[in-house]
């Protein structure tokens, strides 16, 4: 199970959201509920060097990854509600879904973004890497 979110898993890549290739650079350039700064990444790893956006427009496949994660939040709520508190109104489950997408859309798309690049970016041990200077 440590292998699962232990360095060198894309997982751990994405929780922690750092650099898809050394997992050490910070990848966004704040948090996402930095509004100002939601979803802004960093040009190059700080530690790598790798370069984020790989051609011009490669983050819009996010896009996909972002609709994929609404849907998965959309059928968990919808599920445990129905499963969990089957006496719950349609317009209260609707209401707690939609207040819950809102709320949690700066964290998803920044979720989206880090999936999106580790689908195209594997892990490079750190003997297999040139540190880059400044």
């Amino acid at each position: 199970m440590a292998k699962l979110f232990g360095k060198g898993s894309k997982l751990y890549s994405i929780f922690r959201m750092k650099c898809p290739q050394c997992q050490e650079g910070e990848f966004f350039t704040s948090h996402p509920y930095d509004i100002k700064n939601a979803g802004n990444t960093h040009e190059n790893c700080s530690e790598c060097g790798l370069k984020y956006e790989k051609e011009l427009g490669f983050f819009q496949g996010a896009m996909y990854v972002s609709y994929a994660l609404g849907v998965a939040l959309f059928v968990t709520l919808w599920v445990s509600f129905n499963l969990f508190f089957p006496w719950m109104s349609t317009g209260t489950q609707v209401t707690i879904v939609a207040i819950s997408s809102v709320v949690l859309t700066p964290y998803m798309y920044a979720l989206s973004k880090i999936i999106w690049i580790n689908l195209f970016t594997s892990y490079r041990k750190p003997e297999g890497r040139v540190k880059k200077t400044a």
